[in-house]
């Protein structure tokens, strides 16, 4: 009898071990809750959604948040003295809903700036205490509204061209390289809790690389706060692995904490070669360039899985570093990937297909820290 209780309780044991609750596989970010946040950027029609699945992965499968575009000055700030805060609103509203972090995105940046900010009455550029003042205007009343909410900003954003250069921007032309101090005391007097970061694409390139973290140390010499820099990471296969992580290192030894902003792994051939994300750039349809359209081919899903995996060892090794590793977009079919630089192509750069499904390399970058 002894023998058969005992042999009865190994059975329930057993039962009760394969629960589904005992089995429930963690979700992304729960994979790596010990090592880095892992967000996503959202529009405004996923904040919105009334798509449960789409929500529910939305909040499971990410602890932080930031807004693809309802915080760009064109967006908030369409006119001169006029104001709209509803979508940026709704955005954090949801964050907070879903006790995610929020990460705003972004104050200073040439591209999707509200246009009259440059010009006068007549269409004339303003001089330069014009467009310091409306600058600092705009980051006063943005980043104000939304004091203790946003955990950081991307306060300038993309100023620094490939070869290390001051990118002429209006901001760059009118103002000159005093923008970026402008900038950042600004943000740093309108939220004094908030993290403040300059955020660029193409940072595995050397002499960019070595721009930027010219420039932090610069900022903070003339007493800025700047506590880090966002990677964007639009990544291809034939990006060079080896520096990116040179950059991860340089800016840790700079003492800088590390986003991985904007992550994406494009699949598509480039009409002249990986621009990281330079906007500006637009190339015809061509059929020859957009070769999945019918679907990924398991060998280039493979490429895809091992490229990640390698990426997010990279991550791990350098997590004492990074704060949170963010996709720019929830899943393929959201993707500006689809758009640029070549307008209807079917890529597929993210960690969710356009069934909402988790693709191969999640589970391969999970397996790195799940044991």
């Amino acid at each position: 009898m002894k023998k058969l209780i005992i042999g009865l309780a190994s059975v329930a044991l057993a039962l009760a071990s394969c629960t589904p609750e005992a089995k429930k596989e963690k979700t992304l970010c729960e994979a790596f809750e010990d090592k880095f946040l892992v967000g996503a950027a959202v529009n405004q029609w996923q904040v919105n959604t009334t798509d449960e699945k789409l929500a529910n992965l939305i909040k499971t499968e990410f602890n932080c948040l930031v807004a693809e575009n309802c915080m760009k000055g064109e967006v908030v700030s369409p006119e001169e003295g006029v104001w709209d805060f509803k979508l940026a609103d709704e955005f954090v509203d949801l964050c907070e809903k879903n006790k995610q972090a929020c990460y705003g995105h972004c104050l200073v940046w040439h591209s999707q700036a509200p246009q009259w900010i440059f010009s006068d009455k007549n269409g004339n550029p303003v001089d330069k205490e014009t467009l310091v003042e409306r600058m600092k205007n705009h980051i006063r009343t943005v980043v104000g509204r939304y004091k203790g909410r946003v955990k950081s900003w991307d306060v300038v954003n993309e100023a620094i061209e490939d070869d290390g250069s001051f990118r002429h921007s209006p901001y760059y032309n009118i103002i000159g390289e005093e923008f970026f101090e402008i900038a950042f005391k600004t943000a740093q007097e309108a939220d004094p809790d908030c993290e403040l970061y300059y955020n660029d694409y193409s940072m595995d390139k050397p002499a960019k690389r070595d721009a930027v973290v010219a420039l932090v140390k610069s900022l903070r010499e003339k007493g800025c706060r700047v506590d880090g820099v966002g990677m964007q990471s639009h990544v291809a296969f034939d990006t060079p692995l080896d520096e990116y992580e040179k950059t991860i290192e340089a800016l840790a030894a700079a003492n800088c904490k590390v986003m991985i902003t904007e992550l994406d792994l494009s699949v598509l051939p480039w009409p002249n070669g990986n621009q990281g994300a330079e906007i500006s750039n637009n190339f015809e349809y061509a059929k020859e360039m957009d070769p999945y359209k019918d679907g990924l081919p398991e060998e280039k899903e493979q490429e895809v899985t091992d490229f990640y995996t390698k990426l997010f060892d990279i991550y791990l090794r350098h997590a004492d570093a990074i704060e949170r590793v963010n996709f720019w977009g929830v899943s393929d079919g959201d993707s500006w990937k689809n758009d640029w630089p070549i307008k209807g192509r079917t890529d597929y750069p993210l960690a969710f297909d356009r069934n909402l499904q988790p693709r191969k390399f999640v589970e391969a970058i999970k397996a790195l820290v799940v044991k």
